[in-house]
């Protein structure tokens, strides 16, 4: 059965302006399939969902439901991408802003290129994927202190770039939807 494979699939939301707006899992999608909010769906249908028969028909109740869809309500002009570390380090292709090695997420460590000790925030602009040795020689300089230029620049995803770095698993319409807005100058942008 596909189910399994299916409820690990998200649909990406948007709201009425079309613009990524969160992630639902299926059971989501279908709640709001049902409460009629969706406007409209956007790519390939997935495999259709079954549900219960209806006793007087005999008739099994089946939706069939897209990647994408678009959801009436509020349209919030703001979207603040939330910053944790997984995100981070896909923002960052799991590469050291400093010595420029791709390591694995637990090799990581999130550095603030303006330490926190000198007033730096730790927002998206102010943090860099960085190896513990590199993040350990930095200490708590600034890269010029340091001697340790950064080899990109730290930036904000939009909501298309966050959306697709937040996810493990984007299916084809949903990275085509996504990839138009892209902006970063990095790997996976292009």
């Amino acid at each position: 059965s596909n189910a399994g494979a299916m409820a690990m699939q998200a649909i990406l939301k948007l709201d009425v302006a079309g613009r990524p707006r969160g992630w639902l899992s299926l059971q989501e999608a279908i709640s709001a399939y049902a409460r009629g909010d969706v406007i409209y769906g956007v790519g390939d249908p997935l495999p259709p969902v079954f549900g219960g028969v209806q006793r007087r028909t005999g008739v099994r109740s089946k939706i069939t439901l897209q990647p994408i869809v678009a959801l009436q309500g509020r349209v919030f002009d703001h979207f603040t991408p939330p910053l944790c570390n997984r995100t981070l380090f896909r923002r960052d292709d799991h590469r050291c802003l400093y010595c420029g090695s791709q390591k694995a997420r637990g090799e990581l460590t999130r550095d603030h290129v303006i330490p926190t000790s000198r007033g730096g925030e730790d927002k998206w602009e102010n943090v860099v994927a960085a190896c513990k040795r590199c993040n350990w020689l930095k200490d708590c300089l600034t890269p010029d202190q340091a001697a340790m230029p950064l080899l990109a620049v730290p930036f904000k995803p939009n909501p298309y770039e966050w959306h697709f770095l937040a996810k493990d698993r984007v299916l084809a319409d949903q990275m085509d939807y996504l990839s138009t807005q892209f902006r970063a100058d990095r790997d996976w942008a292009h």
